[in-house]
């Protein structure tokens, strides 16, 4: 997949920045004699007692050799000690001494103020949203190709889960589409509909969640005493291609099927090409389509049905 050259500048804009901005730049890490890997190394040790040399250049991907010198001058400083491996003697294993761990506790303490300043420089909201941007760019560059477990929950929507729905709708479908703000105000009607009378019993909304940071919705409402209509399932682009779409579908699809409905149906538009093979995975059948102008945009409406089945056979 070919990056454009913009996305590279402003990755490296925000690093170049960001170095700056928590001081790793300095000769000394905060006004210590630790350069930023040397502390790092020191870090590892402290919170994993003894270890073997060779786990901790592949946990922090370093240069055999370079780690060997960096190791080395710690030992002559008195800051480690080391031996054989208890598992296998061709190995060295590594730990602090008691002077590594005071010069460790130092570092840590000062790290943990200088972070201190500046969040304290901002306000409660605003440290909400910088932690929140931070965990998102942690889990989108460490996320696994293909997970061995699912990485998200899902769970009843929370107040202010809402207003996400609201916002997240709108922005993602102007940046991705260029739907005006009616389509906005659909969303919004439809959450307050939900909001203002819903049977608990019959209606359910679900909020898909990673980190602490909701990452998709989807609603499912009564069309007819036998027919539930599913409605606004999003997925953030930080959780597209992960399954997070298909789980919320399922979770529709079953309570909806427990709830006692004999069908579901959904509208969407041919343009949403990702949901709609969701959509046919999960077993709907296309049955109607039709052009409209919706959104400041010409569009081709569809509709999708399923055939529940149910849970007295």
């Amino acid at each position: 997949m070919t990056v454009a050259p913009s996305d590279i500048a402003a990755v490296r804009d925000f690093n170049r920045h960001y170095t700056r901005v928590i001081g790793v730049l300095a000769e000394g890490l905060v006004d210590t004699e630790f350069s930023l890997t040397e502390a790092r190394i020191l870090f590892e040790l402290a919170t994993s007692g003894s270890t073997e040399a060779v786990r901790l250049r592949r946990a922090l991907d370093l240069d055999a050799g370079y780690l060997s010198r960096i190791l080395t001058r710690f030992k002559n400083r008195g800051l480690i000690e080391s031996g054989r491996s208890s598992s296998d003697a061709r190995r060295q294993e590594v730990r602090l001494t008691d002077r590594g761990r005071a010069a460790f506790d130092v570092l840590n303490q000062r790290s943990g103020a200088d972070v201190d300043r500046l969040l304290a420089a901002h306000s409660p909201s605003d440290r909400a949203r910088l932690i929140g941007a931070m965990r998102t760019i942690q889990r989108l560059l460490d996320r696994p190709a293909e997970p061995a477990a699912p990485w998200f929950t899902l769970r009843a929507p929370l107040p202010g889960d809402y207003g996400w729905v609201i916002e997240r709708n709108a922005a993602l479908y102007a940046a991705e589409y260029g739907w005006d703000v009616r389509y906005e105000a659909l969303v919004a009607e439809i959450v307050a509909n939900f909001l203002a009378a819903h049977d608990e019993r019959r209606e359910r909304a679900w909020i898909a969640e990673c980190g602490g940071l909701p990452v998709g919705c989807v609603f499912c409402v009564a069309d007819s005493p036998t027919t539930a209509r599913l409605r606004l399932l999003l997925v953030d682009p930080s959780a597209r291609g992960l399954g997070v779409g298909a789980a919320l579908v399922e979770q529709c699809l079953r309570f909806a099927t427990e709830a006692g409905y004999r069908e579901m149906v959904l509208w969407t538009n041919d343009v949403l090409t990702a949901a709609r093979r969701v959509y046919e995975r999960a077993g709907f059948e296309l049955v109607e389509s039709a052009p409209h102008h919706s959104f400041g945009k010409d569009l081709v409406g569809q509709t999708w049905r399923r055939t529940l089945a149910s849970t007295d056979d």
